[in-house]
């Protein structure tokens, strides 16, 4: 089987009316309030940060130019809103050096309590003797990181706030520019998040590459539940 199989959406998961049955996993949001869409045009990643401001709702279509680094804007966009971040999964198809530094600001800063990343499988065999090692000796560190592996060409980052923001950055940037015009929308959505966050977590659970110890809480919980 394809290791995406798992992950494909089942249209059967719907009655006629389009209501969702038991054993779905789908999710049908309900009806919001309309949020008007911002369409915006931006160079650089700081200013973006800055001109932008995230609440419940918001939505922010941008396109952005090849000097636009998407690594850059998620370290300013946490830092200008001094968000302390409870979790941040980013699914990238590659990265560069200099995001990996970004991410270790925000770890040695105290804003990401934890922080995941997947990359492609392609990018993790290439990179597997220099650029991922830099990842593990900068980012493993006080068990607030994890790092997987494998077939996938999602540019996603989620980003849940201990302030109660979820928010997803999508769109076809990865995290190192790329000098082309790219594209990224930018809103807070719980049900987008909570929906992406479901796969990841299926992702890291089965191709992580770090092994953790069970944090004492959690191994408590264990012991208590085997009783």
């Amino acid at each position: 089987m394809n290791e995406l199989d798992q992950f494909k959406i089942d249209v059967s998961a719907f009655d006629k009316a389009g209501r969702k049955k038991e054993i779905a996993r789908i999710v049908k949001p309900p009806r919001v309030k309309e949020v008007p869409e911002r369409a915006l045009k931006y160079e650089y990643a700081e200013k973006l940060a800055k001109d932008i401001h995230i609440e419940k709702g918001c939505r922010y279509y941008v396109l952005i130019s090849g000097n636009f680094i998407a690594g850059d804007f998620i370290e300013a966009l946490i830092t200008e809103n001094n968000w302390h971040v409870k979790r941040m999964t980013i699914s990238t198809l590659s990265l560069h050096q200099g995001n990996v530094d970004s991410l270790v600001n925000l770890i040695e800063g105290n804003y990401v309590d934890e922080l995941n990343i997947i990359v492609s499988a392609y990018f993790y065999a290439h990179e597997r003797g220099s650029l991922v090692k830099y990842i593990y000796d900068n980012l493993d560190k006080d068990n607030k990181f994890q790092f997987a592996a494998a077939g996938t060409h999602c540019k996603i980052t989620n980003i849940e706030t201990h302030c109660g923001l979820k928010i997803c950055i999508h769109g076809s940037s990865n995290l190192r520019s790329s000098g082309n015009i790219e594209q990224i929308m930018i809103e807070e959505n719980e049900y987008l998040y909570d929906f992406n966050q479901e796969v990841f977590d299926q992702i890291l659970e089965k191709y992580k590459t770090i092994n953790k110890p069970i944090r004492r809480d959690k191994l408590w919980q264990t012991l208590q539940a085997q009783k």
